[in-house]
């Protein structure tokens, strides 16, 4: 059963009755996305999310928000120490179609990082998502840790995610973003990747997560 959403009638809109048309009436504007991809591992403060979109404009960031609230995608939260932002479960459902856009745009990466803005914990979208299709039982992790942010992947008969551990994994790969990813799509080897880093602990799981599958 299709849950029905009562969307905010948008500012702008390509008046056309497709279930695409109406998803980039709420989500096509510039920034919107990226504000899902913030949100989409945790919950985030105001400042957090202002730190973080480096170039998003403070009236712009918060109009983006209030229009993610109207629409359903995005709530707020009181903890302790203020608000916090976080993804409704619709809002969540995004992972899936913002996973397929990033593996389709990665022939963009080619050109190199240069000056652009770059996160590490962006890539606990990323990775899950270009080891998509993937499975493996009995499930294989390993630790990746790129510019003093360390992550869990993990495959299983589910397929791939990617976590904050709370504890040092036995197994840690050490890289650059460039090596990660190209780990991931397959460009780079396992040994390749070994060389270029570094790596802590018995190799095996990390050959076994990226070979999961193919």
């Amino acid at each position: 059963m299709v849950e029905k959403v009562n969307r905010s009638a948008p500012a702008r809109s390509y008046g056309q009755f497709c279930a695409l048309a109406r998803s980039l009436d709420v989500i096509g504007d510039r920034w919107t996305l990226l504000i899902v991809r913030e949100l989409l591992p945790r919950a985030m403060r105001y400042g957090e999310l202002k730190t973080s979109l480096a170039g998003i404009a403070t009236n712009l960031l918060a109009d983006r928000l209030r229009s993610l609230e109207a629409n359903g995608i995005v709530e707020r939260h009181l903890d302790g120490a203020g608000v916090v932002y976080r993804l409704t479960p619709w809002g969540a459902e995004l992972r899936e179609p913002m996973e397929a856009l990033g593996r389709w745009g990665i022939p963009l990466l080619a050109s190199g990082r240069g000056d652009d803005a770059f996160q590490p914990r962006w890539l606990t979208l990323a990775v899950p998502a270009l080891l998509r299709g993937r499975t493996a039982s009995p499930s294989v992790e390993v630790g990746i840790e790129t510019e003093g942010f360390l992550m869990l992947v993990r495959i299983d008969e589910t397929g791939p995610s990617a976590v904050v551990p709370a504890e040092r994994p036995g197994t840690v790969l050490s890289a650059s973003p460039d090596v990660v990813v190209g780990l991931a799509t397959g460009t780079v080897s396992v040994e390749e990747a070994i060389a270029q880093g570094g790596l802590d602990g018995d190799p095996s799981p990390l050959r076994a997560v990226f070979r999961a599958g193919q």
